[in-house]
C-alpha cells in the first residue's frame, strides 16, 4: 500500500494567508520608493553650455541665446522662452537650428533694443531615448535687476503626470515578459498547457496589459514632456505632434504588432488548443485500450494519427515562427526609441537590446508561467519543468553576454559603475540576477527530486498495480468517492435536486469545492512539487523586483553621458567650436570718445590663436584709435595679464597672431582704448576659453 503525504494544515496554510497582504504591501513600497527614485533630471540628455551662459551679466544685449546638449534632442519653436524681468517674452519664437557634426546646438533670435536687467531663459526638449528634459537659467543686460519671473520648480517629466507614465512603462514591460514569456513556454516547454484555462488567462492578461499601458503612455505623452497637466490628453494637436516623433511612432508600431499578437493568441488558445486536446485524449484511448488487452489500432486508424500529430506540429512550428517574429518585433520598439538607439554603436545596440528583451520575457515570463502551472494545474509532467531548466539555462546565457555588452556601453569606465546613479542601479540589477539564478539552483534540485519521486511510485505502481495517476499524486482518489456520503448519497440527492434549484445549485457548488479540494491534495502530496512551488514563488518574487529595477534604469541617465558631463563640469568650461566673438561698448569721456570695439578670437582654445579687433564710432564708422591695447587674466589660477600689442591693418582694424593662451578657464579679457593725448578707459569682459 503506497504511503501518502500528510496534506498542509489548515493553521499553517491560514498563516500563509495572513503573509500575502504584508508581502504585497511591502512589493508596493518598494516599487513606490523606486518610481520616486526614477528623477526626470537623470534623463539622458544634458545642457552642457550656454551663451550667455548662467548668471552672466553682459554690456549690451545679445542677438540671440543658444543652447548646447551632450546628445540629440527634439525642440519646437516654443521650446526655448526668453522672458524680460516683467514676464514679457522677448524672443522671436523662431527655433534656430545650429548643429553640425557632433554638435548639437540650438537658438532662437531676441528682438532689438532690449533694456538692462535680468533676463530669464526657459527651455524644454525631448532627448534622443525619449525621455523629457527642461530647466532655466537667467543672464543680465548691464546690471542685474529685480524680476517677477520666477524660475519653474517642476521639470519637465514630473508631478503626478510622471508617476502615472512611470507605471504605465513599468505596466508595459510586465505586460511584455508574461505575454511572450508565457506563449514561449507554451511552445517550447509544455504544449498541452495551450488547453490549460490558468495559463491561456495568463497570456491573455499580459496582452491586456501591455496594450492598455501603451495606449496610456501614448495619451499621456504630450503633458509628460509637456505640461504636466491631465488636461492635455484631449489635445488633439499635441497627439498629432507626438506621433509625429521617434517615441509616437514606437507606440503605434507596438500597438499594431500587438494586433497581430492577438491573432497568434486566437490560434494558440483556438486551433492549437483543441488539436492538443484532441491528440492528449488519443494517447490516453490508446493506452487504455493497450492496458485492457481490447485490441490494436488498425492501419487507417495508426494513419490517422500520425496525420493528425503531423499537422500538430506544423501549426506548432508556425507559430514558434511567427510568434518569435511578432515578439522580436515588439521589443524592437523598445530599442528603436531608448538608450540602445543614441550613443555608441547603435547599430549593435539595438539588436542586443532585442535579443536582451527577449531573454528577459523566456526566463521571467516563463518562471511565472510554470508558478502559476504549479499552484492551478495538478498535473503538469516533469518533462516540462525540465524543458523549462533549459530554456532558463540558455535565456541567463543571452542575459550575461548581452547584458555584459550593454554595461560596457553604457557606462564606459569602471569608476561610473560606483560614481554614477546608473552605475549603482547596475549593481542592484546584477545583484538580484545573481539571487535569482542561486535560488533556479534550488529549484533544479527540487525537479530532480521531483523526477525521483515520481520515478520511485511510478515502479510502486507497477509492482502493486495501481493506477499510476493516483500513486503520483501520492493519493487514492477511488477512497474519497466511495466512503461516507459518497457517490450513493450524491447521486440521491442529485435525483431529487431537478425539483429544486437552489438545491441544484448548492450540489453543484458542493461538487465543485470537493474537486478544488481534491486538486489541492494532489497538487500538496508531492513534496518534490511543494518545494519546487516555493523555490519558483521565490525566483518570482525577486524577479518582480528586479523588473522595477530595470525600468528605473531606462529612465536613469547612463554612466558614460553622466561621466562625461561630471568631468566637463570640473574640468572647466566647453570648448567652443567657432571662434569667441565680443562687443564693449566704451566712453572715454572726451571728444568723439563714445564707440565700440568688436574682438574676435580664433579658434578661442588653449594655445595659439589669431586676434582681430574692430573700432566703430557712434555713426557706425570705423574709429581710427590712437591707442589701443589688449591683455587677458585667468584669475582663477592668477595667470596674467598677458598683454598683446596688435597691429593696425588698417583704419578702425587691428590683428595680432600667434595669442597663446596656456589654460582653459573663464578668462577677463581688457581691452583699454585712448581717443586722445589724455582720454582713456578700459572695458572687460569674461569668456570660456577651452
Amino acid at each position: 500500500m503506497t504511503a501518502t503525504a500528510p496534506a498542509p494544515s489548515p493553521a499553517r496554510a491560514a498563516r500563509a494567508t495572513a503573509y500575502l497582504p504584508r508581502l504585497a504591501l511591502v512589493l508596493a513600497a518598494l516599487l513606490a520608493s523606486l518610481f520616486t527614485a526614477a528623477s526626470p533630471a537623470s534623463a539622458h540628455a544634458a545642457l552642457t553650455a550656454s551663451d550667455p551662459k548662467d548668471g552672466a551679466v553682459v554690456a549690451t544685449a545679445p542677438a540671440q541665446v543658444t543652447l548646447s546638449f551632450s546628445e540629440q534632442v527634439a525642440m519646437g519653436d516654443d521650446s526655448i522662452r526668453v522672458m524680460d524681468p516683467q514676464g514679457k517674452r522677448v524672443d522671436t519664437g523662431e527655433l534656430r537650428d545650429m548643429c553640425s557634426g557632433s554638435t548639437v546646438r540650438y537658438g532662437t533670435a531676441l528682438h532689438s533694443g532690449l533694456p538692462n536687467g535680468t533676463y530669464t531663459v526657459a527651455w524644454q526638449a525631448v532627448s534622443a531615448d525619449s525621455h523629457p528634459v527642461s530647466g532655466a537659467f537667467t543672464f543680465s543686460v548691464g546690471a542685474p535687476s529685480a524680476t517677477s519671473v520666477s524660475l519653474p520648480d517642476r521639470q519637465a517629466g514630473g508631478g503626478p503626470v510622471g508617476v502615472v507614465y512611470d507605471i504605465a512603462r513599468y505596466a508595459a514591460y510586465a505586460g511584455f515578459t508574461v505575454l511572450v514569456g508565457g506563449a514561449a513556454f507554451i511552445l517550447l516547454c509544455w504544449r498541452r498547457g495551450s488547453a490549460e484555462r490558468p495559463l491561456q488567462k495568463l497570456v491573455v492578461r499580459g496582452w491586456v496589459t501591455l496594450t492598455a499601458a501603451t495606449l496610456a503612455m501614448l495619451v499621456l505623452r504630450t503633458p509628460y514632456t509637456g505640461s504636466g497637466k491631465f488636461a492635455d490628453v484631449f489635445d488633439l494637436d499635441g497627439l498629432q505632434a507626438v506621433l509625429e516623433t521617434k517615441t509616437g511612432a514606437s507606440f503605434v508600431s507596438r500597438l499594431l504588432l500587438l494586433g497581430a499578437a492577438a491573432l497568434f493568441i486566437a490560434v494558440l488558445f483556438g486551433a492549437y488548443a483543441r488539436r492538443q486536446k484532441t491528440s492528449s485524449a488519443a494517447e490516453a484511448v490508446d493506452e487504455t485500450g493497450a492496458g485492457d488487452g481490447t485490441g490494436a489500432e488498425t492501419e487507417a486508424e495508426a494513419e490517422a494519427a500520425d496525420e493528425a500529430e503531423k499537422e500538430t506540429s506544423d501549426l506548432a512550428f508556425g507559430l514558434a515562427i511567427g510568434g518569435t517574429v511578432v515578439a522580436g518585433g515588439i521589443a524592437a520598439t523598445w530599442a528603436l526609441a531608448e538608450h540602445a538607439s543614441t550613443g555608441i554603436q547603435p547599430g549593435i545596440a539595438m539588436p542586443v537590446d532585442i535579443l536582451h528583451l527577449l531573454a528577459v520575457a523566456a526566463w521571467l515570463g516563463g518562471l511565472v508561467a510554470l508558478l502559476v502551472a504549479l499552484h492551478k494545474v495538478p498535473d503538469i509532467e516533469r518533462e516540462a519543468v525540465q524543458r523549462f531548466s533549459k530554456v532558463a539555462f540558455i535565456s541567463v546565457l543571452v542575459l550575461a553576454v548581452t547584458g555584459v555588452y550593454q554595461s560596457w556601453r553604457q557606462l564606459g569606465s569602471w569608476s561610473a559603475l560606483t560614481g554614477t546613479s546608473y552605475g549603482r542601479l547596475l549593481i542592484i540589477k546584477v545583484s538580484l540576477v545573481a539571487v535569482l539564478v542561486a535560488i533556479a539552483y534550488l529549484s533544479r534540485k527540487w525537479t530532480g527530486r521531483l523526477g525521483a519521486v515520481r520515478s520511485t511510485e511510478d515502479a510502486g505502481a507497477g509492482a502493486t498495480g495501481e493506477e499510476p495517476a493516483e500513486v503520483l499524486a501520492g493519493v487514492d482518489v477511488s477512497r474519497e468517492t466511495s466512503t461516507g456520503s459518497g457517490s450513493g448519497s450524491d447521486a440521491g440527492s442529485d435525483a431529487g435536486a431537478g425539483a429544486d434549484p437552489r438545491r441544484a445549485a448548492q450540489l453543484a457548488r458542493q461538487r465543485a469545492a470537493r474537486e478544488k479540494a481534491r486538486e489541492k491534495q494532489v497538487r500538496d502530496a508531492d513534496p518534490g512539487r511543494a518545494g519546487l512551488r516555493r523555490s519558483v514563488l521565490a525566483e518570482a518574487g525577486v524577479a518582480v523586483v528586479l523588473l522595477a529595477v530595470t525600468t528605473v534604469l531606462t529612465s536613469t541617465e547612463p554612466g558614460r553621458a553622466a561621466q562625461l558631463e561630471t568631468n566637463r563640469s570640473t574640468a572647466g568650461p566647453a570648448v567652443p567650436n567657432r571662434a569667441v566673438k565680443i562687443t564693449l561698448p566704451f566712453d572715454t569721456g572726451g571728444q568723439n570718445g563714445k564707440g565700440t570695439v568688436r574682438l574676435e578670437l580664433d579658434p578661442g582654445r588653449v594655445g595659439a590663436n589669431t586676434l582681430h579687433l574692430w573700432a566703430d564710432g557712434e555713426d557706425g564708422k570705423p574709429l581710427d584709435l590712437p591707442e589701443i591695447k589688449i591683455a587677458f587674466t585667468l584669475p582663477a589660477k592668477e595667470i596674467g595679464p598677458l598683454p598683446v600689442a596688435p597691429d593696425r591693418d588698417a583704419p578702425g582694424h587691428w590683428s595680432a597672431s600667434g595669442v597663446q593662451l596656456p589654460l582653459a578657464g573663464e578668462w577677463r579679457i581688457d581691452v583699454t582704448v585712448r581717443t586722445s593725448d589724455i582720454d582713456q578707459t578700459t572695458v572687460q569682459k569674461n569668456v570660456k576659453i577651452g
